[in-house]
């Protein structure tokens, strides 16, 4: 039997998202509920995409419901395969009017507090009716997780280099160089020349260690055949570094963009440290050979106008 008559005019769309209810919710009573159907008609569904495709898609057992090897590989592409369709929904929504729409995004919070609220200050000029979802990003291992299971349609965040996720396009959008500040009135402030030497026994505020800041952070050190010194606070948190520096008592590191966007520069100074060349500049990351909606193309080329904006303000 071939493909086109053993799956092509058997397996339904409706039968598929059913099984991706199931896998997610771990249960078949758990995805009737969800779906507001009966649960034999979950338990039907599910065994005539298996009988369709002639193996088994889930493991039954006490803990509940688990998909096998086969039913991963399905529900990966199924998902893909539901994405894209909303895209096609999505992208005739928007012809039929170009004003609406939604996008779902993701940065680092130092870009939302910095270059972010320029960039949707400008995007929703243009497009005052389209919706935007931003959630915050953690660029370390698990960063790139929200993409790869198309939960948001870009991301915004410092990268890499070089970038080697084959599975990711990305371009960069500027160059955001980091900075060692301290408050406007610390010992610190009125320093014409120092050194990171100078201020290891400081109290600094550092990233986490298994960040991109944080890497980034003991690239300098290690630069300067200096020990990392120990954070007397670790977060990634933009506030609480600005809050901290604020007070004459800590030094922190920033990107000038955080400087720049929220007026922090009338509480901070910028020390006169020369740090090494920083090779992380900030990218917008899509997932390869997924389609992007024209909103998405509109914010990402929002993104660049943006940025150049910025870059043509720093030269004044």
């Amino acid at each position: 039997m071939q493909w086109v008559d053993r799956v092509g005019r058997r397996l339904k769309l409706r039968d598929l998202h059913i099984l991706l209810a199931v896998v997610q919710h771990g249960s078949m009573a758990k995805a009737a509920g969800e779906l507001a159907i009966s649960q034999p008609a979950v338990s039907k569904a599910i065994s005539d995409v298996e009988h369709a495709l002639g193996l088994r898609l889930l493991d039954r057992g006490r803990n509940g419901i688990e998909p096998t090897i086969y039913g991963r590989a399905l529900v990966a592409r199924g998902r893909a395969i539901f994405d894209e369709l909303k895209r096609g929904v999505d992208e005739l929504a928007f012809l039929a009017d170009p004003t609406v729409g939604e996008l779902r995004i993701a940065s680092t919070e130092s870009i939302a507090a910095g270059f972010l609220p320029a960039v949707i200050e400008n995007f929703s000029r243009e497009q005052p009716h389209v919706r935007l979802y931003v959630a915050q990003a953690v660029m370390n291992a698990q960063h790139y997780r929200d993409l790869r299971e198309r939960s948001i349609d870009l991301l915004l965040g410092r990268i890499p280099t070089p970038f080697d996720e084959g599975d990711l396009d990305v371009e960069t959008a500027y160059d955001d160089p980091v900075v060692v500040v301290a408050g406007r009135h610390s010992k610190w402030a009125r320093s014409r020349r120092l050194t990171l030497a100078e201020l290891a026994e400081e109290r600094w505020v550092l990233p986490p260690a298994d960040t991109i800041a944080g890497i980034l952070a003991a690239e300098w050190f290690r630069a300067g055949s200096l020990k990392m010194p120990r954070a007397f606070v670790t977060t990634l948190s933009i506030h609480l570094c600005c809050r901290l520096a604020s007070t004459g008592q800590y030094v922190t590191t920033l990107p000038m963009s955080v400087l720049r966007g929220a007026h922090h520069d009338r509480l901070l100074r910028v020390l006169p440290i020369k740090l090494p060349v920083q090779l992380r500049p900030v990218g917008i990351v899509t997932l390869k050979n997924r389609t992007l909606s024209p909103v998405a193309k509109r914010f990402i080329e929002c993104v660049h106008h943006t940025a150049k904006q910025q870059i043509r303000r720093s030269k004044h």
